[in-house]
């Protein structure tokens, strides 16, 4: 079996190897990321950003951002990395090969003479006779002795200057990188050896993969506990206003973490007598309904009051602690609206279809969240409201109410810089300061263009059953010149990339047919993506290679110079024409939203379809229910109005036959009559 290291040469090196191979590459990654985000987050910088502080880093911020328990512990790696080279250096200089003529402090090829005369020489100095210090002696047994022993027998010197060694030819031996005391007496591998390869080898991937799969299964990719998942799944309605939106928002498990403390109770009365009139209460009822928030789980209670403290820039009454909490709440915000978005559009229904009301209440509520505006504020009405206004620095309620009265936010946008200095300067009272703080904001928000086509590949028209191919092109421009950019928000005290959802959507129906998460901050990972759709389109459609790499160097310019391609599926419905609404929302910006009409024209089935080797037949979908296969419910708030919604009564009746119009209040009986609210053929097996 194979020895141990006797000289402990080995060991310091296998460890050192062991330590520097993961923590090097680490460590160079974990420098060069700062960098590479420094470069890629091009923020505001207007007055009201600087005071902020939020990119601002003082001395002890910065100091205690570096100081973590994780950097910490890659100093003390890289320490202890440093003690390991040293010694094993010192250890190199100890460890002395065999070599006669150099113990005797002679040159090779030395003569017989010179020999005896060295060896005389030290044998004064060494001799025990002469020295009794036991090093000495030590040294003259083991190193002067033999070296003159080895140069003197003729034998000994031949084998020395032929195989470098006094006693011939050497075998190659192995060694184990481990100190001797792991191993037995003989220098072999024991027990120990034996039960630290079980350990490291087995046991300790075992554990860590046990720690893993327990953590994977409370928490989802995007680290929100799946808990809050079915709360969210679970509490999820067709039909929600946006203050109902709130309420299951803050329905999740993260936010029951919260620490409720006694010295809280006082504030959070002050704070529930300034914000009342933002929470989802019902005015005709008020001391039921206060009685009904109070009996909440103490810890939602506190979210509710604290994130109405957030949107209505109320924070002077908060304590120390309670803003600790606060950015707590608005530090998992963003990922658990994202995770909430994706319950409202997950499918419903046996076409696969999600709901549209809740998602634009979502990020509705997220462009709340990131700009600190009140949910009143995007009340429509005749001006359009005052949340657009809002969002742009030095604004008051008061200044963004007369100048909503004088023009409409996409009026403002769409000024010369000479007539909004004129319409600022008069109607605001806005210095030439705080004018270009307001002109730097408008330059930084993204006016996004989309280009959407739904088509069945190979094929010509859409027929019933058929996967549909969706085909989006969003492009993005600023006044600014610049794509990638983190949006104005000094109100939020994190760091916020904008990100933007597509949802092709029939807004009659209340259905989302698809929906994908659009951001514009990886270049790279756009122009792969885009490389790897296109060329998968051109080989379906039997395109040469030519034409494919064309095709393919045509989609990643477009993506380089501001674009990115969305490609998806759906499933056809029914025979019909549907209007279709595309729609671009926006998570951070208030007002930047962009909607785009899609007629798809549905023809009867003439060519042949079959699923999973079974033809498919129709079967109606009962009367009383909607196409979502639940009852029609309307949530109701007179507060606030959604400004994706309309008056359906208003709305001509544009559908034919084979066409589902979404639920609308007072016309059960009268669609009964007609039979026009039957839904569309279903298909089924045989």
């Amino acid at each position: 079996m194979a020895a141990s290291d006797e000289t402990g040469a080995l060991f310091p090196i296998f460890i050192l190897a062991t330590i520097a191979l993961p923590l090097v590459p680490y460590t160079i990654l974990k420098l060069f990321r700062p960098a590479s985000k420094k470069t890629r987050s091009i923020h505001c910088d207007c007055s009201d950003c600087f005071r902020s502080g939020k990119y601002r880093k003082s001395i002890s911020s910065q100091t205690s951002n570096f100081l973590t328990c994780h950097n910490l512990m890659i100093i003390m790696l890289w320490f202890f990395m440093g003690i390991l080279v040293f010694y094993i250096k010192n250890m190199s200089r100890e460890i002395q090969v065999f070599e006669p003529f150099g113990i005797l402090g002679l040159e090779p090829g030395a003569s017989d003479s010179q020999i005896k005369k060295a060896y005389r020489r030290l044998s004064i100095q060494y001799h025990p006779d002469k020295n009794p210090d036991p090093d000495a002696h030590k040294y003259f047994v083991e190193y002067i002795s033999k070296a003159y022993q080895a140069l003197t027998d003729p034998i000994s010197r031949e084998n020395f200057e032929k195989y470098g060694h006094p006693d011939g030819r050497q075998g190659f031996q192995i060694g184990i990188a481990l100190p001797q005391f792991l191993l037995n007496n003989n220098g072999e591998s024991g027990g120990i050896l034996l039960l630290s390869i079980v350990g490291v080898v087995i046991l300790l991937p075992l554990v860590m993969a046990v720690v893993y799969l327990a953590r994977s299964s409370k928490y989802t990719g995007n680290y929100v506990k799946r808990e809050t998942l079915v709360t969210y799944f679970e509490s999820m309605k067709p039909s929600l206003s946006l203050r109902k939106v709130v309420d299951i928002f803050i329905e999740a498990e993260e936010y029951k973490s919260l620490p409720v403390r006694r010295t809280d109770k006082d504030p959070i009365q002050k704070l529930f007598t300034i914000v009342r009139n933002e929470l989802s209460l019902d005015q005709k009822n008020g001391k039921q309904e206060e009685a009904k928030f109070w009996k909440q789980h103490p810890a939602v209670i506190k979210t509710a009051l604290l994130l109405q403290a957030h949107l209505t820039r109320e924070k002077t009454v908060l304590t120390p602690d309670l803003q600790r909490d606060l950015n707590f709440v608005l530090q998992l915000a963003p990922r658990l609206l994202e995770e909430l978005m994706k319950m409202a559009v997950i499918p419903r229904n046996a076409k696969g279809h999600g709901w549209l009301r809740p998602a634009t209440g979502v990020m509705e509520l997220s462009q709340c969240i990131i700009q600190a505006v009140r949910l009143s504020a995007r009340k429509v009405s005749s001006t359009d409201g005052i949340a657009s206004f809002l969002q742009l620095p030095h604004f008051s309620e008061a200044v963004a109410e007369k100048l909503a009265r004088k023009v409409r936010f996409q009026e403002l946008q769409g000024m010369s810089l000479q007539e909004r200095l004129e319409l600022l300067s008069e109607v605001a009272g806005f210095s030439a300061a705080e004018i270009q703080d307001v002109e730097k904001v408008l330059g930084l928000m993204p006016c996004p263009t989309v280009e959407v086509t739904c088509e069945t590949e190979g094929e010509e028209g859409i027929q019933e059953g058929d996967i549909v191919t969706v085909q989006a092109w969003v492009t993005l421009k600023r006044a600014n010149g610049l794509i990638k950019a983190v949006p104005h928000a000094p109100s939020y005290p994190f760091h916020k990339e904008e990100n933007f959802w597509l949802l092709l959507a029939d807004a009659n129906a209340n259905s989302v047919w698809f929906s994908q998460k659009v951001n514009f901050m990886d270049e790279a990972a756009a122009v792969i993506a885009a490389s790897e759709a296109v060329r998968e389109k051109m080989e379906v459609l039997g395109a040469a290679g030519d034409e494919t790499g064309a095709a393919v160097i045509e989609a990643v310019d477009r993506v380089r110079s501001g674009s990115r391609l969305i490609m998806g599926k759906f499933l056809a419905p029914a025979e019909g024409n549907y209007n279709l609404t595309c729609y671009l929302l926006c998570d951070s910006w208030i007002g930047c939203d962009k909607t785009t009409s899609l007629k798809v024209k549905v023809s009867k089935r003439s060519r042949t379809m079959t699923r999973r080797g079974q033809v498919m037949e129709e079967e109606p979908i009962p009367e009383d229910l909607s196409e979502d296969g639940e009852e029609i419910e309307e949530e109701k708030d007179d507060d606030y109005e959604s400004e994706y919604s309309e008056d359906e009564d208003e709305k001509p009746n544009t559908s034919k036959k084979n066409f589902v119009k979404g639920p609308a209040v007072g016309k059960g009986k009268e669609d009964k009559k007609k039979g026009s609210n039957k839904g569309p053929a279903r298909k089924k097996g045989r």
